[in-house]
């Protein structure tokens, strides 16, 4: 196994080696929504769009952005949408990063340099959110954000809200002060997480090898996710089922889990010797995934009558076998069958 830097001295811009050939790469995002700004009817070219912006970055911001990180999808059936609805929506991936950590960077300190690329992504944000596009004498306009997931602060400031203000039924109940410690990651292929030779099933054992690099773990899950960014009203894509994994992480502590989400944001997974770079959504969970589970299975098992516990296997241990069970003191005792 190879030996991680600490999280506490990791620099926002710099790559963070995992074990089996992954690494955290950073990179920024940006979501586009993308409405008509006259009163034309025509249809959106998407080549034209992406060609305009990808004009406008190199000439606005100096930036160089392939073809392939930028990302544009009509929706559905767009005569029959409002005026003030969108007719578009996508996702700008800027991945050469380094003239923000060029030989001035290098002396100042780690808050400075956050504090540098926070200040620049805000600076893009500000000059093209709003924009006006002319497409073949069509006219569009373009809304722009940092999406959440992107944006440690604000999902701080959304935990920090929640446990003030009181969470409903996600147990963040006011007066009582919880904090989260698992975080949620999607769209991560299945395959860098399957052990290599035996299946292109994700292995819970390669996962915790994986993750640990980012914290101590307390529990961890992970299952098919084939729904990450589906909308009804956007043009039809083949999904392959299975290719995809989510993962749940739960950290001993709200400590590690917050060292670790602030990692993970700003970041895309990407694999030694593929070209693919896993442009992952992470969030925290809102949901208390493993705290409900546990409490659903002792609950069931509270209610099991014991007359029967001897005779056939009941609810509680049929429930019991799908919730996720993966500590540090039984690593090894539960992996997805093939």
């Amino acid at each position: 196994m190879s030996s991680h830097p600490s999280l506490d001295s990791l620099l926002p811009l710099q790559t963070l080696e995992l074990d089996t050939g992954l690494s955290l790469v950073p990179r920024f995002n940006l979501n586009l929504t993308v409405f008509r700004s006259d009163a034309s009817v025509k249809p959106l070219d998407e080549w034209q769009l992406k060609r305009s912006l990808i004009d406008f970055l190199k000439a606005t911001f100096s930036l160089i952005v392939p073809e392939d990180d930028l990302h544009v999808r009509k929706f559905k059936d767009i005569k029959k949408r409002k005026r003030e609805d969108p007719v578009a929506r996508g996702k700008l991936f800027v991945r050469e990063l380094s003239f923000l950590s060029n030989s001035s960077s290098s002396k100042i300190g780690r808050e400075e340099q956050e504090k540098k690329v926070v200040e620049w992504k805000k600076m893009v944000v500000a000059k093209m959110d709003g924009i006006e596009l002319s497409l073949v004498g069509v006219r569009f306009k373009l809304s722009v954000e940092i999406p959440q997931s992107d944006d440690f602060e604000a999902m701080r400031k959304d935990w920090e809200d929640i446990s003030a203000f009181g969470g409903g039924d996600r147990g963040y109940s006011r007066g009582r002060k919880r904090e989260p410690d698992t975080i949620v990651l999607r769209g991560v292929p299945s395959r860098w997480f399957a052990e290599t030779r035996v299946s292109s099933k994700p292995s819970m054992l390669v996962t915790h090898t994986i993750f640990s690099a980012l914290g101590k773990i307390r529990n961890l899950d992970v299952s098919e996710d084939d729904g990450r960014g589906k909308d009804a009203d956007e043009e039809d894509e083949d999904i392959v089922p299975g290719l995809q994994c989510k993962i749940a992480v739960r950290f001993e502590d709200h400590r590690e889990f917050s060292k670790a989400l602030k990692v993970l944001c700003g970041r895309s997974l990407q694999k030694q010797g593929s070209r693919l770079k896993a442009d992952y959504e992470v969030t925290w969970d809102k949901d208390d995934l493993f705290r409900n589970a546990r409490s659903q299975t002792e609950e069931n098992s509270r209610l099991m009558p014991k007359v029967a516990a001897g005779n056939y296997k009941s609810e509680a241990a049929r429930y019991q076998s799908h919730v996720p069970r993966f500590s540090e003191n039984n690593a090894r005792s539960k992996r997805f069958k093939e």
